[in-house]
Formats: C-alpha cells, structure tokens, sequence
C-alpha cells in the first residue's frame, strides 16, 4: 500500500469499529466481514471481491498493534493540516508561531523517541517501506491455496489399505505456458517502468516513497504476449485426475495431506497442498476400534454353559476360538493378529463379544429339561440384595 493509503483511508471505518476498539473487537468485526465478503461465498460478485480487498487491507493494519500505533500518530499529523499543501505559516496572514519541522520530530541529530529516534524520514521508512526501516519490498511469489476434497472408502480398503483415482476440478496451472502466462514461444519479459525491481520510488516534496510498481503489481516482468489458454494468469480450473493411496489402517474422518497438489501459486510462487478427507463406510459383519476389530457372535445357553469350539470369520479367513464352559453373556475373547495391520508392521486383534440367547418359546421336552436342570441347581447368589429387601418389606 502507498504513503497516500495510509493519510485518506480509514480503516477504523472499513472495519466499523471506534478508533478506541481493542485487537480482540478489531479481530471479531474482520472476521465477520471477511466471511460476508469472501469471494468463495460471493462467486462473481466483483463488488464483494473489493471489499473484502479493503477488509484484508484494514487489518493488515490495525491488526499489528506496532502499524496500529504508526497509522494512528501518522493520521493525527496530517489530519491537523500541519502538513497539507497550502498550510499557513510564519510569514502568512493569519499564520500562527513559525516553527521547524526538524523542531517538531527532533532535528536531524537524535530524532523523536516516539519514531525511533530517527526522526520523519525513519517514520515513513518504517511504515511505507514495509516496517522496521527496511527497504519496499515488492510483491513476489505468492503460495497457492490449500484444496480440501472428501473421499468415501469400503470398509476392506480402508483396513487394507487402497490406490485411487481421484477427479478433483479446480484451479491449476496452464498446461500450455506452464504457469508463466506468456504465449508458447514468448517469455515474461523485465517491467519497463521498475526495470525488474518490482518497486517504483516517488519524490513528494522533502520525502522520497517507495511503492509496488502498479505496472508489474511487484513482480518485476510482465507479459507482452498472453498465453491464449490462460489469457496470461498462468492458471486454468480444470479436470486434474490423481492416483492417491490410502495407506493400510486408514481410518474414518482422517486427513491425508498431498504436498504440492493444490491450487497453483501466483507469480512463480509454490503450489499449496491438497488435503484429502476419509470417510468410511460401516462394514456389515465387523466393527473397528483403534487398530482392533471387532465381532459379535451369539451363542446358546448351552454352549455357555457346556463350552463350545468357535468358529469364526476374520478379514482374511478364519480362526476356531474355545468357548470354556460357564461363560457368561458379554465376555470377550480375543484373537491376536487378526485386526487392523499397524504401520509398524504388527497387526491389532479380533475382539469376539459373546451374546448368550434366551429363547423366547421352548418346546415341552426343552421346558421339562430345564425344570429338571433348575431342580439340580442351586438358586444364584443375592445375600447382596437380602438386606435392601428387608428394609423395604
């Protein structure tokens, strides 16, 4: 931004905040706003698209508490014409005391404390050429977007692992000039006003400023003949078809981050990521928990009470598993290995709950069976609830 954005915009304005606001009302209110105003929720919609523009340029200000205090004395400076064109002084009708500028910000030996004790010049350096008293810097390669897709997985690749095609539509880079927008056979070449900087530098009267060249937006080249694909943005939305790999033990609501394939970067800038969100789908038979599996098998009141040889299904087979008798309903057994492969090359297990039935209908030789085994039973033990039960009659 130039010297002049920072004297006539007001950013407290675009933002709707009170000069007083704190950094956490200032971050709330762009918040908002950049969320009413981002391009992806206003497709098309140019006027949206400046205004979140200035909303972003407003806080890039007013959120960095050491720019908030410079725009705030440099406004309060020229908002007292002090400084303006045209300004009465000594000498003038109606001019006031004469006075001198190196008076008002320390003089050339020492400075004013507030402005770093470099005086005026230091104070437009810090705040027009990018803080700390350094040199503009120009606009140069700018990262792409990260891109964020869902993928929905069958319960076996997930657990086994699985490679994917995967159609995504978004921005990339042109095929045709390889993302440097110049026509096949042409090149960028060096900007004519900046000479390749990338900045431009500007006398106002006593004080020199420099600026992003607007010619090159701070690139330094610029592109005589644009590429007829990308009509010299060196960027297309298209098809892009990727191989992703879903490792073994992939699991549901995971991310896999993609270095690289994301939306392209801008002027030269680097490519952002694409992050790839797993859903799985519940499997029918089996459920996961952690890097085990897990199985519920129903078995007879006999079986419990007798014992029983197993069997029962896995990922890749079978395994027998050995009922020991007097089992009770809700015990779990365990088959080691046979769950979820681990990226350490060891494998979770195969978790069996055990769901004793109790038929809701017997026949008359099953009931007479039972009354004769109840007889040869003795009752279950309750002496925990005896006394309870005496009190309540």
């Amino acid at each position: 931004m130039s010297s002049k954005d920072w004297i006539e915009k007001d950013y407290y304005a675009t933002l709707g905040v009170q000069k007083s606001a704190s950094s956490d009302e200032i971050k709330k209110a762009y918040r908002k706003l950049a969320r009413e105003s981002h391009p992806d929720h206003n497709p098309g919609d140019p006027k949206a698209e400046e205004r979140f523009k200035a909303v972003s340029e407003a806080y890039a200000v007013l959120g960095d508490d050491a720019k908030r205090r410079e725009y705030d004395e440099m406004r309060s400076l020229f908002g007292s014409g002090a400084f303006r064109r045209g300004a009465r002084g000594a000498g003038q009708p109606g001019g006031g005391v004469p006075f001198d500028v190196s008076d008002l910000f320390g003089g050339a030996a020492g400075g004013d404390a507030r402005f770093g004790g470099g005086g005026f010049t230091d104070l437009f350096s810090s705040i027009f050429a990018g803080g700390a008293g350094g040199p503009a810097r120009p606009r140069g390669p700018v990262r792409g977007r990260d891109v964020e897709t869902e993928v929905v997985l069958d319960f076996d690749d997930a657990v086994r692992g699985v490679t994917l095609p995967l159609a995504l539509r978004a921005p990339g880079v042109c095929d045709t000039c390889h993302g440097d927008g110049a026509k096949p056979g042409t090149r960028p070449k060096a900007c004519p006003v900046c000479h390749g900087a990338g900045v431009t530098t500007r006398n106002q009267g006593s004080f020199s400023f420099s600026e992003p060249c607007h010619t090159c937006q701070g690139v330094g080249t610029v592109v005589e003949e644009k590429c007829p694909e990308c009509l010299g943005t060196g960027g297309v939305t298209k098809t892009r078809t990727l191989n992703v790999r879903f490792p073994a033990g992939v699991a549901d609501g995971q991310r896999i981050r993609l270095a690289g394939r994301g939306e392209p970067g801008e002027r030269g800038g680097p490519a952002g990521d694409l992050f790839v969100q797993v859903k799985v789908r519940p499997d029918e038979l089996f459920g996961r928990s952690g890097d085990d599996l897990t199985l519920t098998v129903p078995i007879t009141f006999a079986e419990a009470v007798l014992g029983t040889d197993l069997r029962v299904p896995t990922l890749d087979g079978a395994v027998t598993l050995r009922v020991p008798p007097g089992t009770p309903s809700g015990r779990v057994l365990r088959a080691r290995g046979k769950g979820v492969q681990r990226r350490d090359g060891r494998a979770g297990d195969l978790l069996v709950t055990l769901d004793v039935l109790v038929p809701a209908a017997v026949s008359d030789e099953a009931r007479a069976a039972l009354e004769s085994f109840a007889a040869q039973t003795p009752p279950a033990a309750r002496e925990h609830l005896d006394a309870r039960l005496r009190r309540v009659g």
